[in-house]
C-alpha cells in the first residue's frame, strides 16, 4: 500500500519534469551562498567569488557524491556500466559530495589567491545550511527514512505534526523520519558555528574542521538507525565496538538499530568514516596549534596572493583591542606628529621669544628728544 502523500513532481514543462527533491537541493544552495557572501562583505571578498566557488561546487559535489556511492555498489553497476550515469535513478552519498567539493574548492581558490583554510571557514555554515534544508528533498521522496516504528512513538513520544508523520508511513508501516533528525541537528550544529566565530581564540581552519566533527557526531548516530546505509563486512570486533559500545547512547534513549542485512555487511560506512573525521579533526586543529600553522585568527584580515588583486579590508572586528597593521600605526603616528605641530604653532610664545619680541619693539620705537636748543634761543 504506497502512501507517498506529496507528489515528487512539483510542475512539468512540456516533457521535462522537475522534482521537489531538485528545487529544495537548489534552496538549500542558494541559502548557503547567501551566507557566504553575507560574512564575505566583512573581509572585503567580492560576491562573485563564492557565485562561481558556487557554480563549480555543485557539479563536483554530485560527481564526487556518485563516484563515492558506485565504488561501494560496483556490484550492481560492474555488467550494466551506462547504469553509472543514471544519477535520476538515486544513489548519491553526501560524504562524496562534500569530497568532490572540497577537492575543486581548493584547486579554485589557490588559483584565486586565497586561502583555503580561511574561505572554508567562511562556507562552513553554509554547508550545514544546505544539508538543513536538502535534507527535506529525502522527505519528499519518502527516502533515507530509519527502521521501523509505532505511530504512538511519532505522535506522543516525538509530537511530530501530522503532514511528517503521515508521510512516514511507507507501505503501510510507520518509519524513523532520520531526514528530521539530521535536519534538526544541522540546525543546532550552524547556531553554534555562528556564535564561535565571533570569538577571539578561533584560528583559520578550525570553524571548517568543527563543521565536519560535529556532522560527524549526528551521523555517526543517525546513522544507525537507517536501514539503507553503505556496509562492508568487517571484524566482528570493530563492528561490536562501533554498534554497541560507541552507540549504546542512542540505546538508552530507547532507539533501535536499523536493519542491515549480514550479507552485505556489518559496518557502516558512514559510521566509520564519521568516527575517523571526529578524530582526524581533533588531531588536526592540536597540531596546527603546537606547530604555529594556525596563528591566523578567523578575524584576521584575508589577503590574496595575486597580483593585481587588492588587500582585503580588515573585518569588522568587535574589539578595538586587536593589533594594528604597521601601515594604519604609521598613519596613525604621522596624524599625532601633525597635530602635535599644529599644537606647537597655536602654543604662546616663550618668555625668551618675548623679551626679544619687546626688545625689538623698544628699538624700533622713534626717539623724541626734548626740544632744549628751542627754548635756549
Amino acid at each position: 500500500m504506497q502512501t507517498l502523500l506529496i507528489d515528487p513532481v512539483a510542475f512539468s514543462i512540456g516533457s521535462l519534469r522537475v522534482h521537489w527533491y531538485g528545487l529544495i537541493l537548489g534552496l538549500g544552495a542558494l541559502a548557503g551562498l547567501l551566507l557566504a557572501i553575507r560574512e564575505g562583505k566583512r573581509f572585503g571578498i567580492p560576491q562573485e567569488f563564492f557565485m562561481d566557488l558556487l557554480l563549480l561546487g555543485v557539479p563536483s559535489a554530485i560527481i564526487g557524491a556518485r563516484i563515492y556511492y558506485v565504488a561501494f555498489k560496483w556490484e550492481d553497476y560492474k555488467d550494466n556500466f551506462l547504469d553509472v550515469f543514471k544519477i535520476w535513478n538515486g544513489g548519491i552519498a553526501i560524504f562524496g559530495a562534500l569530497i568532490g567539493a572540497i577537492i575543486c574548492a581548493l584547486i579554485f581558490v589557490r588559483r584565486r589567491g586565497y586561502s583555503f583554510w580561511r574561505i572554508a571557514d567562511i562556507c562552513a555554515p553554509s554547508l550545514l545550511a544546505g544539508q538543513i534544508i536538502g535534507r527535506w528533498g529525502n522527505f519528499v521522496n519518502q527516502e533515507a527514512y530509519g527502521g521501523p516504528v509505532s505511530e504512538t512513538f511519532l505522535r506522543g513520544e516525538l509530537h511530530l505534526p501530522n503532514f511528517i508523520v503521515n508521510q512516514m508511513n511507507v507501505q503501510g508501516v510507520f518509519h524513523h523520519p532520520t531526514f528530521l533528525y539530521e535536519s534538526l541537528w544541522n540546525l543546532v550544529g550552524i547556531v553554534v558555528l555562528l556564535i564561535i566565530r565571533r570569538q577571539k581564540f578561533l584560528r583559520s581552519g578550525e570553524l571548517f574542521i568543527g563543521y565536519f566533527i560535529w556532522y560527524s557526531i549526528g551521523r555517526f548516530f543517525i546513522e544507525a538507525v537507517r536501514t539503507d546505509s553503505l556496509a562492508f563486512q568487517g571484524s566482528t570486533g570493530l563492528a561490536d565496538f562501533i554498534n554497541n559500545t560507541l552507540w549504546a547512547p542512542m540505546t538508552w534513549m530507547g532507539f533501535e538499530l536499523g536493519h542491515l542485512d549480514p550479507a552485505y555487511g556489518n559496518i557502516r560506512i558512514s559510521q566509520l568514516l564519521s568516527v575517523l573525521f571526529i578524530i582526524a579533526g581533533i588531531i588536526l586543529i592540536i597540531v596546527r596549534r603546537v606547530t604555529g600553522r594556525a596563528n591566523v585568527r578567523y578575524l584576521d584580515p584575508i589577503v590574496s596572493t595575486k597580483a593585481g588583486v587588492s588587500p582585503t579590508p580588515e573585518a569588522e572586528l568587535q574589539t578595538n583591542k586587536t593589533v594594528k597593521s604597521p601601515a594604519a600605526t604609521s598613519s596613525k603616528n604621522h596624524k599625532e606628529t601633525v597635530e602635535t605641530a599644529e599644537l606647537v604653532d597655536k602654543s604662546p610664545l616663550t618668555q625668551a621669544q618675548e623679551t626679544e619680541a619687546k626688545q625689538t619693539q623698544v628699538d624700533e620705537t622713534p626717539v623724541i628728544k626734548p626740544d632744549t636748543e628751542d627754548k635756549k634761543e
